[in-house]
């Protein structure tokens, strides 16, 4: 549970991290690599923001920012293979800012894309959005799981389990993990106070992914289909939710 003063902190933070994704926009373009966003971000976050890019040397992460293209789930790794017409890449930003993180991602197109690859990046969202309208004291978490699953499994996609959302603050990922698939009324019960990220992942077809070997980090889907994803990070209010980013 974060106090009122730690709630600002966590307000300012957040706000950073959205920032830079609005920042980042027009530069997700064809033709343009990953590695090029990565050092975009990472001058805007240490230059303009005067804060930390909480993903550089993570356990080791060689990065800045996550970007996640097409069959990628999350944890991509920027590297200098150009972003061609049609691609789909999540650009996931986190940011330390007086010693709390703010995290955010969301779904860029890079050019004109297929209406099945809009579909999917529609439904994602709306599986974020549907999830936070949950939010509020007294809510569930697996209500939060259950309506995500549900929407997303009504159009014909797979919910991603191996990865969930978390709670969030002085920690990067600090507890309670958020599902997002379960039951109504199960899990741990919200109360005012608490930060966590909610940020489902939808994949075209199979749930499973495989781990880059030779990386460790890169989640791609198993069978190499579309994966998208939406976050914000969400304080639980007295009456409802806020979002942060």
């Amino acid at each position: 549970i974060k106090s009122l003063d730690q709630v600002d902190k966590m307000r300012l933070a957040g706000k950073l991290a959205s920032s830079v994704l609005e920042m980042i926009g027009e530069h997700v373009r064809t033709g343009v690599t990953t590695e090029k966003l990565d050092q975009i971000c990472h001058d805007y976050i240490v230059n303009v923001q005067e804060a930390i890019p909480a993903p550089l040397n993570y356990h080791g992460f060689p990065k800045s920012i996550c970007t996640s293209v097409n069959q990628v789930v999350c944890h991509g790794i920027p590297n200098d293979k150009a972003l061609k017409q049609g691609d789909l890449v999540n650009i996931d930003i986190t940011v330390i800012k007086d010693g709390y993180h703010g995290d955010t991602s969301r779904m860029f197109a890079v050019g004109n894309v297929a209406p099945h690859a809009e579909r999917l990046v529609t439904i994602t969202q709306e599986c974020m959005y549907k999830g936070i309208a949950l939010v509020k004291p007294g809510a569930h978490l697996g209500d939060i799981g259950h309506v995500i699953q549900a929407h997303a499994e009504a159009n014909h996609y797979s919910i991603v389990q191996e990865y969930c959302g978390h709670g969030i603050g002085v920690g990067f990922h600090e507890d309670p993990q958020v599902l997002h698939y379960g039951k109504p009324n199960t899990g741990v019960e919200l109360k005012e106070g608490m930060i966590f990220t909610i940020e489902p992942m939808l994949n075209v077809g199979t749930f499973k992914v495989d781990i880059d070997e030779e990386d460790g980090w890169t989640a791609r889907t198993r069978d190499r289909k579309s994966s998208a994803q939406f976050e914000h990070s969400v304080g639980v209010t007295a009456d409802g939710f806020e979002i942060f980013t």
